[in-house]
């Protein structure tokens, strides 16, 4: 391999990897920051949680991954620790990438003819957002909810008409 095609992958990758991010919008109060490790994920606030900030992170480019995914929640749990927030609650995940590209080209230039192809790899960047939370001690911790995949039950009723009675003329 030449020289220029390994500095060339090197640069690359390095940009690639600097795609990585993190944002948040202050909507409360920050407080100390915490271990990442003690920050708790939700999907709904609990009860008496306090809203600190709104969060988005994105993962480095890749191909879709399950780590991916796992990344860019440490993301969101690490932005979140460094306002103090003890939870995360996930508003959503999602991804973006760059179609496949294929071309060909050719030339000639007097006697000579040249040709080439490309192929672009897609790529995929994992997206995140959520809003950083502070629950107190003793804050009552909200059971996670539960989805029902059983269909609801119909109940049939007859209605039955009653006799009418006689008129009287």
């Amino acid at each position: 391999m030449s020289n220029r095609f390994i500095i060339a992958a090197a640069a690359g990758m390095v940009l690639l990897a600097g795609c990585a991010s993190t944002s948040n919008v202050m909507v409360g109060q920050a407080r100390p920051p915490i271990d990442p490790a003690q920050v708790q994920i939700y999907s709904a606030p609990p009860p008496g949680s306090l809203e600190i900030a709104q969060l988005e992170a994105r993962s480095g480019a890749g191909f879709g991954t399950q780590r991916q995914t796992n990344a860019t929640i440490e993301r969101l749990k690490r932005e979140a620790a460094a306002l103090g927030a003890n939870g995360v609650v996930v508003l959503g995940i999602g991804s973006s990438g760059a179609p496949v590209g294929v071309s060909v080209g050719a030339g000639s230039y007097g006697g000579h003819f040249g040709g080439g192809l490309g192929v672009g790899i897609p790529t995929t960047q994992r997206q995140a957002s959520g809003i950083a939370i502070y629950v107190p001690p003793g804050a009552e911790h909200a059971p996670a909810p539960t989805i029902s995949t059983t269909p609801p039950q119909t109940q049939r009723i007859d209605v039955q008409e009653s006799p009418e009675s006689p008129e009287q003329e």
